[in-house]
């Protein structure tokens, strides 16, 4: 027999697999009104998703808000760029984007 350890934390994001509401502990619910810093798990039993009505067995843990995203063993790999927030990765992307407009823009002043 082995005994399954829960690891998530209180402050874990729940993702509802329905429509992709994402439950933020430490905002709440205001349509339900749950107050800020209540973990998933203390929800009332009678509480649903705001957007879709879904119930919370159809929710999934995402995690803690800034965590990077994928999976854990894939980390390590790349050049550092898949240990970066979702936010940070849009940063980068949308920072190359910009620079390579700026020079293609630039080749104008060759002619």
């Amino acid at each position: 027999m082995s005994a399954e350890v829960d690891v998530s934390s209180p402050l874990d994001r729940y993702e509802c697999r329905v429509c992709g509401y994402q439950y933020e502990p430490t905002k709440g619910d205001n349509r339900s009104q749950i107050p800020g810093g209540t973990a998933f798990k203390d929800l009332p039993e009678d509480w649903l998703c705001p957007v879709c009505g879904a119930a919370p067995s159809k929710f999934k843990n995402v995690g803690p808000a800034g965590k990077p995203s994928g999976f854990e063993e894939n980390l390590r790999y790349g050049i550092g760029v898949n240990t970066l927030t979702p936010g940070q990765k849009n940063i980068l992307i949308f920072s190359v984007l910009g620079a390579l407009v700026l020079l293609l823009l630039s080749f104008y002043g060759f002619s």
